[in-house]
C-alpha cells in the first residue's frame, strides 16, 4: 500500500466549506483599507536573512528562535518571511515608491512561518493582513492607524475587544530607560529564565515579553518606560490620547506592551480578547520612525499594524459571528438520454457565459441520482429535459426550496431563474428597503 502523507505540523488545509469564509473575510479587510487610501502591495515568501536579522533584531525570539531559514543552491542564506513589515519596507525603497507622494499607504494579505508551539490561534504557517504607513511622523498618523484597525475588525462583526495602548520612546529616552531596566532585572537575576538571562545584557526590553510566568511575575514591579519619556516623546503620547478620545475610542495605557520586535519607536497597541485564550492578541502594531533608514533608506518615519487571520477567525467563530453564507448553485440541468442531456451540457456553459452558476450531469447519471446530487449542491433550481421537453421547447423549473414548478421556454431558463434569485434576494430584505423602487431600478431582472 502507497504511504499516506499528511500535513506538516503547525500547517492546516483549508478546505471548501472555510475557504469562502476566508475569502469574504480578505475582500472584507481589503475594502476598508482601501476606503483610507491604502493600496495592495506583494511582496516574495522569501527575503535574504539578513534582511530580518537588520530589522526584526537579532535580540527577539522571531530571530532567534523562529526563523524557517536555509542555505539555497548558490549558498546564500534565505529565510521564509516570519512577518509582513521588512519586505515591505525593503521593497518601497529599492522600487522608489518613498520618493512620491507622502504619506505612502500599503496593504497586503500575505502567509508567514515561524518555527513555534502550535496551539489555539498560532501555527507555524499563518496568514497575516497588514498596513504600512510612510512619512507621517504626527500623532495623526497614530491615531487614524489605530483607527483603521478598530473600524476593520467592527467592520467584519468583532466585538467586545479592548484597545491597549503605550509608548516605548525614541533612542534617546529609551538609552536611560534600558539603564534602569538592566539595574531592577539584575537585582532578580536568580529568578529569571536562561533566555531572559541572556536578553538582560543584549536587550533587557525583551524581558517584558517573555512568556515565562516566573519572569512575566518579576516584569510587573519593573520600571515603565512612560515614567521614563523625552519631552517630544510625552507630548506625541499625550497627543495621541486626546484623538482617540476625540473619536471616542476606549483605550487603556498599559506600561507592560512592548511588541515582539525590535524596530518599534513610540507609539505600540493592541486589539485583546479575552475569548480566545492566552493568544488573545487579534491586532497588533506600532511605530517604526528608524526602519527605513536602518534598511538602507533616506529617514523616513513609519508605523503599521498586522492581524493575524486565523486568530480572527477564532474570534469570530466564538463570539458566535454569521458570516454570508457559501454561494450555492443556481440551477442544476438534468438530463434524460443522449440528445436531452447533451443539450443540458451545453445549455449549462451558456448559462456560465451570463453569470449565473449552473451544472449539469458529468458522471453519467441517471435521473433519481442527477436529483438527488442537485439536492446535495444546494441547487436553487433544477429542470428535466427529455425528449419531449426538446420537441416541445419548454421545461418545468423547480424551485428546489418550494418545490414550487413552472413551465418556462427552454431558452428562457436563464431569465427565469435571475427573476426567481432576484425575488428571493427581495422577500428577505428588511421592510425599511424600498423594494419596488429597487425592483424598477433593475427593470426586468426583478418582478
Amino acid at each position: 500500500m502507497a504511504q499516506k502523507f499528511s500535513a506538516p505540523r503547525g500547517t492546516q488545509d483549508l478546505l471548501p466549506q472555510d475557504s469562502y469564509k476566508w475569502r469574504f473575510l480578505e475582500r472584507r479587510l481589503m475594502e476598508i483599507a482601501e476606503a483610507y487610501g491604502y493600496r495592495e502591495i506583494r511582496i516574495p515568501t522569501f527575503e535574504h536573512t539578513e534582511l530580518f536579522i537588520r530589522s526584526v533584531g537579532e535580540s527577539t525570539d522571531v530571530v532567534g528562535k523562529e526563523m524557517y531559514t536555509f542555505e539555497d543552491k548558490g549558498g546564500r542564506s534565505i529565510t521564509l518571511r516570519p512577518e509582513g513589515t521588512a519586505g515591505t519596507v525593503r521593497a518601497a525603497i529599492e522600487h522608489g515608491l518613498l520618493a512620491g507622494a507622502m504619506p505612502l499607504r500599503l496593504c497586503y494579505l500575505l502567509s508567514c512561518f515561524r518555527y513555534e508551539k502550535p496551539q489555539a490561534g498560532r501555527l507555524r504557517e499563518f496568514h497575516q493582513f497588514g498596513v504600512e504607513c510612510f512619512g507621517a511622523a504626527d500623532a495623526a498618523a497614530d491615531a487614524e492607524l489605530i483607527h483603521l484597525a478598530g473600524n476593520i475588525l467592527s467592520g467584519v462583526g468583532v466585538r467586545d475587544l479592548s484597545l491597549e495602548i503605550n509608548s516605548i520612546g525614541c533612542p534617546t529616552c529609551r538609552k536611560a530607560y534600558l539603564e534602569k531596566l538592566r539595574a531592577y532585572f539584575q537585582s532578580h537575576y536568580d529568578e529569571l529564565c536562561d533566555t531572559c538571562k541572556g536578553r538582560l545584557e543584549t536587550n533587557p526590553l525583551r524581558i517584558l515579553d517573555c512568556k515565562s510566568p516566573v519572569c512575566k511575575a518579576i516584569c510587573e514591579g519593573a520600571p515603565v518606560i512612560v515614567d521614563s519619556l523625552c519631552d517630544d516623546c510625552k507630548e506625541h503620547f499625550r497627543r495621541l490620547q486626546e484623538y482617540l478620545t476625540a473619536m471616542d475610542m476606549p483605550f487603556t495605557v498599559n506600561p507592560h506592551i512592548v511588541r515582539g520586535l525590535d524596530y518599534y519607536t513610540r507609539t505600540v497597541f493592541e486589539f485583546v480578547s479575552g475569548q480566545i485564550g492566552a493568544q488573545g492578541t487579534v491586532c497588533g502594531g506600532g511605530r517604526y520612525d528608524g526602519l527605513v533608514e536602518e534598511m538602507g533608506g533616506n529617514p523616513t518615519p513609519g508605523l503599521g499594524f498586522g492581524m493575524g487571520l486565523e486568530r480572527l477567525m477564532l474570534v469570530l467563530e466564538a463570539q458566535g459571528v454569521e458570516l454570508p453564507a457559501q454561494p450555492t448553485c443556481d440551477v442544476y440541468l438534468a438530463g434524460i438520454g443522449d440528445a436531452a442531456s447533451r443539450r443540458a451540457f451545453l445549455l449549462a456553459q451558456e448559462l456560465k457565459e451570463d453569470g449565473l452558476h449552473a451544472q449539469s450531469d458529468l458522471c453519467g447519471r441517471g435521473l433519481k441520482a442527477q436529483m438527488k446530487y442537485a439536492d446535495k449542491i444546494g441547487a436553487k433550481y433544477a429542470v428535466v429535459l427529455g425528449d419531449e421537453e426538446l420537441q416541445s421547447g419548454t421545461a418545468n423549473l423547480k424551485n428546489m426550496l418550494t418545490g414550487e414548478t413552472t413551465q418556462v421556454p427552454i431558452d428562457g431558463i436563464g431569465a427565469a431563474v435571475t427573476d426567481g434569485i432576484m425575488d428571493r434576494m427581495l422577500d428577505e430584505m428588511t421592510d425599511d428597503v424600498d423594494k419596488e423602487a429597487l425592483s424598477k431600478l433593475f427593470g426586468g431582472m426583478m418582478k
